[in-house]
């Protein structure tokens, strides 16, 4: 099938996202979350009241940008997120954790108008049966994308994968971003892939050379074996 969005996740380093956007990216996640080694740290304004600064200030410029960044979030506290959405001008926010319909709908409130009107939300589901996709009946006409990942220890990253099959009992209306351990050699397998509500594919671990760093030859080849028909 033809993946509308691109997400390539865990990335850190201004030149090395530029690299990967070359390449027709659409999605380039930046995570917010402490505990992972893909880490993106702010400088601290020092200032009391005044937000902290973007780390990655070379290409930030959203007016410089062929793609959008995509925040990732574990349980943080919304004005957090909110000074993230400002500071590295998100166009998209990833909830990792539990958070709930309630705080997803007064986070949205809080950013649009305002803020970003054209925020979009997604909530990451773990799964490893259909048990799992239960979840989603709570979150659908309050986020606009799901992404299923790999239920594991941790909150993704883990290289991991689950059986796609699984999604086959996901009925919502809310499409999604298929997630879990994607690496160079399943391209052929995401041709072969498909769900009505399936918009896109993430990104992460099995494209780097270092947590946070993206193997540009390995991104390029993987997608060109992608788009071939």
């Amino acid at each position: 099938m033809n993946y509308q969005l691109i997400k390539v996740c865990g990335m850190r380093d201004a030149q090395n996202i530029r690299e990967v956007a070359a390449l027709g990216v659409n999605l380039i996640g930046l995570i917010f979350y402490p505990k992972s080694p893909r880490y993106v740290e702010s400088i601290s304004s020092d200032a009391g009241i005044i937000p902290d600064y973007s780390s990655l200030k070379e290409g930030s410029d959203p007016q410089d940008k062929q793609y959008k960044t995509v925040g990732v979030f574990v349980d943080d506290m919304p004005q957090n997120i909110v000074t993230a959405v400002y500071n590295y001008h998100l166009s998209y926010v990833q909830l990792h954790g539990d958070e709930s319909p309630v705080m997803i709908d007064n986070l949205r409130r809080t950013l649009v108008p305002d803020i970003v009107p054209q925020i979009k939300i997604i909530k990451a589901i773990s799964v490893s049966s259909t048990e799992d996709l239960k979840r989603c009946e709570q979150y659908e006409g309050h986020v606009d994308l799901f992404l299923f990942d790999t239920k594991c220890k941790g909150y993704g990253g883990s290289g991991q994968k689950y059986d796609w099959s699984v999604l086959e009992a996901y009925t919502g209306q809310t499409p999604f971003l298929l997630s879990g351990g994607i690496g160079p050699d399943d391209a052929d397998r995401l041709r072969d892939f498909h769900h009505p509500q399936c918009v896109g594919i993430d990104l992460n671990s099995k494209f780097e050379t270092a947590p946070g760093m993206k193997d540009i030859n390995l991104l390029q080849n993987f997608l060109h074996q992608l788009n071939k028909q």
